[in-house]
């Protein structure tokens, strides 16, 4: 969760006014809150130095997302829905450019593609929390910006998959640009971890009242708005483990939603044929087993988010209490998808499929409507440019490639168009012996379970250009492997994406699209010819 407050500081050629605010917090979200006051000046520049929650949950699965919003009757976050999405706007177009924590998590501190912050999986070899991601892309995350504008900036929670690794600075590492830092060492856990306490480190136990990280992380940041300086915006970002597993639910919440189970439509335990051989290796339909354990798995999951929907009304209630909640903007999102039985893949993420690269994105503040829910596509590299936006950065100076989706959610505020398409990328990760969970497979595969069935492989690596808007909902996918694997799908006749349709599209269509692709995967800031400014339209017709 992020919150961002800034005081008032310029005087010229401008007018004042009020901005209104609420704060939620949603697991695997980001929700960011602005605070203070907000001047426009005479050239229609916005600049707002308020309080902003970011609030950021690992691996939100696609379809409770479309529970949350869709079937209400039975959903775990139900105080964020009323306080975030029913005062603000639901983003129902909201995409990861790569459905993996830290990969993900580097695009949003940036706003750049995997393919110029060169973070590209979980591990220190893949620059997750590395020297080269320390001294690069890090000391550009827009925390640093928000700095330099007196915010005063907080971060509690899970920071990146690697961080704390003694190779790469311990502990003592605190990354620029944040002046109260509270970090998970390594991955998501609920109890029994270590935190850098502002370069120190703080071991903690199993003791629920003073270890539980979805409440420790939500009691400092309460501690943090009581002590912070009325003369200077504010900037939380609150990052709590929920859902990822382990899944320990805190002990008042341990048997809720006894009867929830994996959701049954769409792809669930369907075959994956004509897909990337990674999709076509699990057995299908899955044995009990898997069945049982992905159930238990989802159910532990919603189990987990009770505290984080705890943790955003109390947030949203402090800010009342310190009369700053009509002053923010809270952001709620996830790093990634997530997939529960998805062409008979158990649990995970990684694919290139709506699953796992759709994220929840819900936005309330000032000059946003109520109750309003938007189309235009929005990805996590916008975040960034969305927050230096409201904060009154000069975006232009910047070298972002996502855009500032300011204009979608409050026109009032400032002029602006969505993007046509955009760029998923992901490298896959393996191992160079074979897994013993399944060694018929060979060596190359990591993520797999013991009926052998892997969830990933070095060769599962992939860029894709996903089209959508008002005439296109199109996908198209290479993969970097001896088949030159492609899939195309298109989503408005097929939204689970069951028909690999490469096979029925005009030739000339597929050249078009993989020149498209070519661009993008080497696109940088304004480059990227998904941003409008540069974005040539492609008339795209499938003959099916």
């Amino acid at each position: 969760m992020l919150l961002l407050s800034n005081k008032q500081s310029h005087n010229v050629r401008q007018t004042e006014f009020h901005i209104n605010s609420r704060s939620q917090y949603f697991p695997d979200n980001l929700s960011v809150c602005w605070n203070r006051r907000a001047s426009v000046w005479s050239e229609s520049r916005l600049h707002i130095r308020p309080v902003l929650f970011l609030l950021l949950f690992p691996v939100l699965f696609l379809f409770l997302f479309l529970f949350l919003f869709l079937f209400l009757f039975q959903t775990p976050m139900k105080k964020t829905k009323a306080l975030i999405g029913d005062l603000g706007a639901t983003f129902v177009n909201s995409f990861t450019v790569t459905p993996l924590c830290c990969p993900s998590r580097s695009s949003i501190l940036t706003g750049q593609y995997p393919h110029n912050h060169e973070v590209r999986n979980n591990s220190l070899s893949g620059n997750c929390s590395s020297s080269l991601w320390q001294k690069g892309p890090e000391t550009a995350a827009f925390p640093v910006y928000l700095n330099k504008l007196k915010y005063q900036t907080f971060f509690a929670g899970k920071y990146l998959n690697q961080y704390g690794k003694k190779e790469v600075g311990d502990v003592g590492h605190v990354p620029p640009g944040w002046d109260q830092w509270h970090a998970l060492v390594g991955n998501s856990q609920y109890y029994n971890y270590s935190l850098s306490v502002n370069g120190k480190e703080e071991k903690h136990g199993d003791r629920y009242e003073d270890d539980y990280l979805t409440d420790l992380i939500l009691n400092r940041s309460l501690v943090f708005l009581d002590n912070r300086s009325p003369q200077h915006p504010f900037f939380l970002m609150l990052s709590p483990p929920a859902p990822h597993s382990p899944w320990t639910a805190a002990p008042q919440y341990q048997k809720q939603f006894d009867d929830v189970k994996a959701p049954r439509d769409g792809s669930f335990n369907k075959a994956g044929k004509d897909k990337h051989w990674l999709l076509r290796q699990p057995v299908s339909p899955m044995p009990n087993s898997s069945v049982s354990f992905l159930d238990d798995a989802y159910r532990r999951r919603w189990q987990t988010l009770l505290s984080v929907d705890d943790m955003v009304e109390a947030l949203v209630k402090k800010l009342d209490a310190i009369k700053e909640l009509n002053n923010t903007y809270v952001f709620y999102t996830s790093d990634n998808g997530y997939h529960t039985g998805q062409f008979s893949l158990p649990i995970d993420k990684r694919q290139l499929y709506e699953f796992d690269i759709r994220t929840p994105l819900l936005v309330r503040g000032p000059g946003i409507k109520a109750n309003q829910t938007l189309q235009a596509p929005v990805l996590n590299i916008d975040l960034a440019p969305t927050f230096l936006d409201i904060a009154g950065t000069n975006l232009s100076a910047l070298n972002l490639d996502g855009q500032s989706f300011l204009s979608q959610m409050a026109p009032s505020l400032r002029n602006g168009t969505a993007r046509p398409f955009f760029l998923i990328e992901y490298t896959g990760e393996g191992h160079p012996t074979p897994d013993p969970s399944c060694p018929k497979l060979g060596p190359g595969l990591s993520q797999c379970f013991p009926d052998c069935v892997c969830e990933d492989a070095f060769n599962n690596t992939y860029a894709c250009v996903r089209t959508l808007d008002a005439t296109h909902n199109l996908q198209y996918c290479e993969f970097a492997d001896s088949e030159s694997f492609v899939e195309v799908y298109d989503l408005a006749a097929d939204p689970h994406q069951l028909e690999n349709i490469v096979k029925k599209v005009d030739p000339a269509v597929l050249q078009a699209m993989n020149q498209r692709l070519i661009k993008l995967q080497s696109c940088e800031g304004e480059g990227c010819p998904g941003r409008v400014s540069g974005a040539r339209r492609l008339s795209l017709v499938f003959p099916l």
